[in-house]
């Protein structure tokens, strides 16, 4: 495929990345690419992507999601460069991007499609939001350390009614984000997939679930003792929630491309982020 317009997506708060991108400018400039460059702070309700054949994220993770949100339903590939902490999605590292760069454009470049999920909150019959997210969907108390209550149900057939400090659906790419660190298992980020991971569950017999992203998540708002309850999509703005309303998680037809996010890259970021080695005598 002939790339012929790009994107250049700079997160503000990464110093090093302004640079850079008027770094990668010039080299696209030099290559034939026309390129734009968008600054990102970290929220943006603006989606700049229509018309560009590829995106450079220049940030960390953060960047790639909400690039993500808005390539995935356009086809549109993501050439992730990563400036932040972990990287398990920005899989490109800042040392490389010359040499993947080029390879990408030869066409020699691996690209992953990876699930999306998307969330709709039913209020009344009518719907009132609907979001994208690469990572999960989180819905929790408003403050922290709150006891919210809700029903879960898969494809129509009811989980139980569970109280706790709230509710994460994850793809198996956020299965390394906020899942994990509330006690949710660690997916291959090639499998299609949904991880249900409780926050602070009430009951001890509460137990994360991978399910098949082919059904649908029902979770409705139960009576508790405080009423602030939201949703948030890949960490934007939460979004207030109401006694009964209910959210509705589905996998969304269109998937994430990215680029250079190979299963080694995968592997070897659990490793030397996340420490897991398999074993004292591995570490």
């Amino acid at each position: 495929m002939s790339y012929n317009s790009c994107l250049i997506v700079v997160n503000t708060y990464k110093e090093e990345s302004k640079a850079m991108g008027e770094e990668i400018k010039e080299y696209l400039d030099a290559h034939k690419i026309k390129s734009s460059i968008f600054m990102f702070g970290g929220f943006s309700e603006e989606y700049p992507f229509h018309g560009f054949d590829f995106v450079i994220t220049l940030g960390g993770d953060g960047t790639v999601l909400f690039a993500a949100r808005g390539c995935a339903s356009l086809g549109i590939p993501i050439f992730p460069v990563n400036f932040g902490s972990f990287g398990f999605i920005a899989s490109v590292q800042k040392n490389e991007w010359k040499q993947e760069l080029e390879k990408f454009l030869k066409g020699k470049s691996v690209i992953a499609s990876r699930t999306m999920l998307q969330a709709e909150l039913i209020r009344g019959n009518y719907r009132r939001f609907r979001s994208t997210g690469l990572n999960d969907v989180v819905i929790s108390a408003k403050t922290a350390g709150h006891t919210i209550s809700f029903e879960v149900a898969y494809d129509g057939v009811p989980l139980g009614q569970i109280k706790g400090d709230g509710i994460i659906i994850s793809t198996a790419t956020g299965s390394t984000a906020y899942s994990a660190s509330a006690g949710g298992p660690i997916i291959d980020p090639g499998l299609d997939a949904m991880v249900m991971t409780l926050i602070n569950a009430f009951s001890l017999s509460s137990r994360p679930m991978v399910l098949s992203s082919k059904g649908e998540i029902e979770i409705t708002i139960k009576p508790s003792r405080i009423g602030d309850v939201v949703v948030s999509v890949d960490g934007q703005i939460p979004v207030d929630l109401h006694v009964d309303d209910c959210i509705k998680i589905h996998r969304l037809e269109e998937k994430a491309l990215l680029v250079g996010c190979t299963k080694e890259k995968f592997y070897h970021a659990l490793r030397s982020k996340l420490n897991w080695s398999g074993g004292p005598s591995n570490a």
